[in-house]
């Protein structure tokens, strides 16, 4: 799911990632509409925000909604610099950095997220973590696919989406119809699992609050343990060939 880069990667690697990390990004995206009013898992409508602030001379409002989309940005940048750091020496270890500290921050703010401290501001430091851990995700799963999947807003795949299938009404190839529909398989799975993560995240914020976060974490550490395993299976399989 991770360590597959490259020639390497498949068409099902990317699905597999898909299905995981949208299920958690709809987590992290309804827990922080729930908890501070906030949307966590892309920087569009900050922007606006930002701008309609900026009109009504609120700049200290609107410096918020900029801090927001400077900490998304800060994940992605942070994910990719680790990646880049650790594949020098251990290709197949790029993606762990980006994954623990996602884990570590959506812990830490299950945990501490009710605490005073955390409520400065009127909850906004809950909203800079997941901004970040979510600038994060979305980096490390753009990078490792090459751009196919991302995972944490849908605008970009109701566009794609929309092309894609307008497209079926003229690509007569087969090869061209088979690549046409594996790619909207994988735009309806994260569209489909984004919208089953905020689902169950909504329903179980009623009886654990931000503690719905260790839900999405737990997730992280299946994907980790999955990844682990089938490096195993892989390995024993190639001992097993014969020379």
């Amino acid at each position: 799911m991770f360590k597959h880069q490259g020639k390497n990667r498949t068409s099902k690697h990317n699905l597999r990632l898909a299905i995981l990390l949208s299920f958690v990004a709809g987590i992290v995206n309804v827990t922080g509409v729930l908890a501070v009013k906030t949307l966590t898992t892309n920087v569009t409508g900050h922007f606006a925000f930002f701008a309609e602030e900026v009109t009504k001379h609120d700049y200290q409002e609107a410096i918020i909604f900029l801090i927001y989309t400077l900490f998304f940005l800060a994940g992605a940048f942070t994910s990719n610099f680790l990646a880049e750091l650790v594949s020098e020496k251990k290709q197949h270890l790029s993606h762990l950095p980006a994954i623990v500290i996602e884990f570590i921050i959506l812990i830490t703010l299950g945990l501490f997220g009710n605490q005073p401290n955390f409520y400065l501001f009127g909850g906004k430091w809950i909203a800079f973590g997941l901004l970040f851990a979510m600038g994060i995700q979305n980096a490390l799963v753009t990078k490792i696919s090459r751009s196919t999947v991302r995972t944490t807003h849908l605008t970009g795949l109701f566009t794609d989406l929309g092309i894609e299938l307008s497209q079926l009404f003229f690509y007569k190839k087969e090869e061209e119809r088979k690549a046409l529909k594996t790619s909207i398989y994988l735009r309806l799975s994260i569209i489909t699992f984004f919208f089953l993560g905020c689902f169950c995240g909504g329903f179980i914020y009623v009886y654990l609050a931000l503690k719905t976060l260790f839900i999405a974490a737990s997730f992280l550490l299946i994907a980790l343990y999955y990844d682990h395993i089938l490096l195993n299976i892989i390995a024993i399989k190639r001992k097993k060939l014969p020379f």
